[in-house]
C-alpha cells in the first residue's frame, strides 16, 4: 500500500510539473494550408471541401458550437428553389434525412404524425432523400459528423484579436492570432463569419447599412418609407405612439424612435433587425416555462397591448412546426421578436459591446414571452395559447435552452471584385462566372420604428421582392479587390448591396458559397497563385465535379 501511494504521489508530481512547464512555454503556431475563421455553416462546408481535396485545413471558431443559425434555431429552412441547392449543401439536408430515418430520432412524436410542411416545399423529400426542416441538435450533429469524418481540426471559442491579430505583407495574410494568444499560419484564409471580422482586420473595404437607390440603380434599396409588403407593419391601425394617446407632451412609448426616418431611396447605416430563432415545444415533459428576466420591464411592451386592442390576433403565425412537436419561432407582425433599431452598432462594435447587444436582445425577447404569458392585460385567448409553450428542454442544454447564435441577418458586407446588386437578382444583369446559385426573395426585415407625419406609429424596412427565376452568384463577389488582399475568400459577408444580400443571406446559399470558397482556396494553394488570378474555366470544372449547380434552366 505504501509503495502504491508513493508511486501515485510521484505520478501526480510529474503531471503537475509537466503542466507547469507547458504553460511556461510560448504556444506553438498552428499551421495549415487553409485557415477558416468562423463557426457558421459556410465555415464547415469550406473546411470539409478543402479536406476532400487533400489539403490541410483548420477551423478557428469563435463559437463553441458549429453551424451558425442552421444549428441555432433556424430549422424551418428558407430554401427558395431547392433544385439549385447542390454539393455539400444538399448533402447536409440528405444527412438530416438520414437522421430522421432512424426511429430513435422521433422521441416526442411519431414520424407518421409529423405534418411534412416546409417553406414552399415538403419538409421531407423522399424522392431525393432530403429533409429541409429539422431540430437544432440534429443540425449540429450533422456538422460535427462532417468535420469528424474528414478529420478537420476545429479550435473552438477562439476569437480573433481584431486590432493587431492579423499579420499581412504586401496584401497577403501571413497569420491570425486569437485573444488566447494562439497564432494560426496559413497560405489561404477564409472569413466565414457573419460579421466579416477577419476581412475588416485585413484592411479589406466593406460597407454597413443601406445604399441609396442611385448608387447601383436599385429601386428597392435604401430607406423604404411607405412600403408595406409583409404583415410586419401597422398598416392602417392608426395607433398613437404617445404615452397618453394623441398627446405628444406625454412622451413616447418604449421602442419607438422620435428621429426622422429619412426619405425613400436615401441610404443610411442602419440594419435590419436581429432576433433569436427560438425552439419551443408544447410537450409537457420537455417544456420549460418562460421565466421573468432579471431586467424585466413591462413598459417595453405597452405598444403590443394597443395592437391587440385593434383586434390583431396573428401572434402565432410564425410558430413554424419542426419535428418532435417543436417549432422554429420567427418574427411576425408589427411588434414581435425582431428587436427593431437596437443593433445598429453591432457590426463594428467591440466584443464587449456586441455581448451587451446580444444580452439586450435576449432580455427583450425573453421578456416579451414572459409578458405574453403573465401580464393580466393580454387577451385571454392569446395568453392561454402562449402558456401551452415553453423552451425545449432537450435543445441548447449548455445555454439555458436558449439559441447559441443570435440571428445576424446582416452586418458588414465586403466591397470586392464584383458587387452583387438587385440587378443581378432580378435578371437585369447577366452573371458569366457563376460559383453557385440563389433563388430566395429579396427579403429585408424592419429597420426602424418611427412616427409618421400624421402622428401614428409605423415600421420601415420590411420588404420582399421575388426574383423572376434562380440567379447566379458571381465569382468576384467572394473575392476582395486584388489591391487589398490576394489570399482571402469571403463567402458570408460577401460583396453585395443591402437589398441583394436580403436574398443571398440564406443558410443553404452560405453553405454553397463556403464550399466554392474551399475549392478556390485549394486551387490557389496548388498553383501558388492569388485567388484573383485563377482561371474561371478551371474553377468551373472543379465546382461541377463536386456537385455545385452553377446554372439552372426551368
Amino acid at each position: 500500500m505504501k509503495r502504491s501511494l508513493l508511486n501515485y504521489l510521484i505520478l501526480i508530481g510529474w503531471l503537475f510539473w509537466g503542466c507547469q512547464g507547458s504553460h511556461s512555454n510560448e504556444a506553438r503556431d498552428i499551421e495549415a494550408d487553409v485557415i477558416v475563421y468562423g463557426g457558421t455553416s459556410a465555415a464547415v462546408t469550406a473546411a470539409v471541401q478543402v479536406a476532400k481535396m487533400g489539403r490541410s485545413v483548420v477551423i478557428v471558431s469563435p463559437a463553441k458550437h458549429l453551424g451558425g443559425l442552421t444549428s441555432s434555431g433556424l430549422g424551418y429552412t428558407d430554401t427558395g428553389n431547392k433544385e439549385v441547392i447542390g454539393g455539400l449543401a444538399r448533402e447536409f439536408y440528405q444527412r438530416v434525412y438520414q437522421y430522421y430515418e432512424k426511429p430513435e430520432t422521433w422521441v416526442w412524436q411519431k414520424k407518421g404524425e409529423y405534418g411534412n410542411i416546409g417553406q414552399g416545399t415538403p419538409a421531407i423529400d423522399g424522392d431525393f432523400r432530403t429533409m429541409w426542416i429539422f431540430e437544432p441538435h440534429i443540425a449540429e450533429n450533422v456538422f460535427d459528423d462532417f468535420v469528424e469524418e474528414d478529420q478537420v481540426r476545429v479550435f473552438r471559442d477562439e476569437w480573433l484579436e481584431r486590432e493587431h491579430g492579423v499579420v499581412m505583407e504586401n496584401g497577403v495574410i501571413q497569420s491570425l492570432t486569437t485573444l488566447s494568444g494562439q497564432t494560426y499560419v496559413g497560405k489561404m484564409f477564409i472569413d466565414a463569419t457573419y460579421e466579416g471580422d477577419l476581412m475588416a482586420s485585413a484592411g479589406v473595404s466593406y460597407q454597413v447599412g443601406r445604399e441609396p437607390v442611385d448608387l447601383y440603380q436599385e429601386p428597392w434599396n435604401g430607406i423604404q418609407t411607405g412600403v408595406l409588403h409583409h404583415g410586419h407593419h401597422f398598416g392602417e391601425m392608426n395607433i398613437s405612439p404617445y404615452v397618453v394617446p394623441g398627446d405628444p407632451g406625454s412622451g413616447v412609448l418604449a421602442r419607438i424612435s422620435t428621429e426622422d426616418p429619412g426619405k425613400r431611396g436615401q441610404g443610411d447605416r442602419k440594419l435590419q433587425a436581429y432576433c433569436f430563432r427560438l425552439c419551443l415545444t408544447t410537450v409537457e415533459e420537455n417544456r420549460i416555462a418562460f421565466i421573468r428576466p432579471i431586467e424585466y420591464d413591462s413598459t417595453q411592451y405597452e405598444l403590443l397591448l394597443r395592437i391587440f386592442d385593434t383586434g390583431w390576433r396573428d401572434t402565432f403565425n410564425k410558430f413554424d412546426p419542426i419535428p418532435n412537436l417543436k417549432t422554429d419561432v420567427n418574427n411576425h407582425g408589427p411588434f414581435s421578436s425582431d428587436n427593431i433599431g437596437m443593433n445598429y452598432d453591432y457590426p463594428e462594435a467591440s466584443y464587449e459591446r456586441r455581448k451587451e447587444i446580444i444580452e439586450e436582445h435576449k432580455t427583450y425577447q425573453s421578456g416579451l414571452l414572459y409578458f405574453l404569458a403573465n401580464d393580466h392585460r393580454i387577451p385571454a385567448d392569446v395568453q392561454s395559447e402562449i402558456n401551452r409553450w415553453g423552451l425545449a428542454k432537450d435543445e441548447f442544454q449548455d445555454n439555458e435552452h436558449w439559441p447559441h447564435q443570435i440571428y445576424v441577418r446582416e452586418a458588414r458586407r465586403m466591397i470586392g471584385e464584383y458587387m452583387m446588386t438587385e440587378n443581378e437578382i432580378m435578371d437585369r444583369t447577366e452573371i458569366i462566372e457563376s460559383i453557385g446559385m440563389g433563388s430566395y426573395t429579396m427579403d429585408s426585415h424592419n429597420v426602424q420604428r418611427y412616427i409618421t407625419p400624421e402622428g401614428y406609429v409605423q415600421n420601415e424596412g420590411d420588404i420582399g421582392i421575388h426574383p423572376p427565376k434562380p440567379y447566379k452568384i458571381a465569382l468576384g463577389s467572394i473575392l476582395p479587390k486584388a489591391s487589398e488582399c490576394t489570399n482571402l475568400l469571403v463567402p458570408v459577408a460577401l460583396s453585395s448591396s443591402h437589398i441583394a444580400f436580403g436574398s443571398i443571406r440564406m443558410e443553404p446559399v452560405f453553405m454553397i458559397l463556403g464550399q466554392s470558397a474551399g475549392v478556390l482556396a485549394v486551387m490557389a494553394v496548388d498553383k501558388t497563385a492569388s485567388v484573383q488570378q485563377l482561371n474561371y474555366s478551371e474553377i468551373r470544372t472543379q465546382l461541377v465535379k463536386y456537385g455545385q449547380i452553377l446554372e439552372f434552366d426551368e
